[in-house]
Formats: structure tokens, C-alpha cells, sequence
């Protein structure tokens, strides 16, 4: 637990360093978590973090069943905070590799990447 949030630490003041604002952290629903909401202009930013060894390993562990539940948790923060609801949506990963700098994969995966589980709409 403390490694996670040490890393959505640094993660958020990557992000932060490159002009997003955090919104939120740890976004809990019944349907899924997001580790951090930013925005950056009229960008919505859903980022999972993760910390690992290495790159390709922060970005395998985020599989298609856990992308399907941060974009049913996107709905659901979208759909609570209705005046956000024109904003472009992107979905990003932040990999906290050990002593080095946060890495930003913008874009990382999109809602209808054909991997994904089915999720209703």
C-alpha cells in the first residue's frame, strides 16, 4: 500500500510539472478505480499508475479487464461531474520505475481498443 501511494506521489507531481491539475486521487465506484483524474485544458486525464522493474512490465499489468474498469470509473466521474462532460477524454499510464524519473504513456489505451471485455454503455 505504501509503495502505491508513494508512487501516485510521484506520478501526480510528474504530472503536475507538465501543466495537468489533479482533480483526483484513488477515484473509488462500484465499478472500478482510477489512481489519478487530471486535467490539461480541455483534456480529461485518466491515469493508472504503476511501479515496476521495468516499462513493458507497468504496461502489462494493466490488462484489458482492468482498463475496462477505469473506463467504466471514467463514466462514472464523468456522469458526477456533469459540466466536465465536453471535455476529450484520454486514458494514460505512468510507469515509476525504480530510480528514475516517472515515464508518461499518453494515450496508452482507448475505449474501444477491440481487447477490451464488453462494458455497457
Amino acid at each position: 500500500e505504501s509503495l502505491g501511494l508513494a508512487a501516485e506521489t510521484r506520478a501526480a507531481l510528474a504530472l503536475r510539472l507538465t501543466f495537468h491539475r489533479i482533480l483526483a486521487r484513488r477515484y473509488r465506484v462500484a465499478v472500478g478505480e482510477i489512481d489519478l483524474i487530471a486535467r490539461r485544458g480541455r483534456t480529461l486525464v485518466f491515469v493508472e499508475v504503476k511501479a515496476r522493474d521495468t516499462l513493458a512490465a507497468a504496461i502489462e499489468a494493466v490488462t484489458p479487464r482492468a482498463r475496462a474498469r477505469i473506463l467504466a470509473a471514467a463514466d462514472a466521474f464523468v456522469a458526477r461531474y456533469p459540466d466536465l462532460a465536453d471535455c476529450d477524454r484520454r486514458f494514460d499510464i505512468v510507469a515509476v520505475l525504480p530510480r528514475r524519473w516517472p515515464k508518461h504513456l499518453r494515450d496508452a489505451f482507448r475505449a474501444d481498443d477491440p481487447d477490451l471485455p464488453h462494458r455497457r454503455r
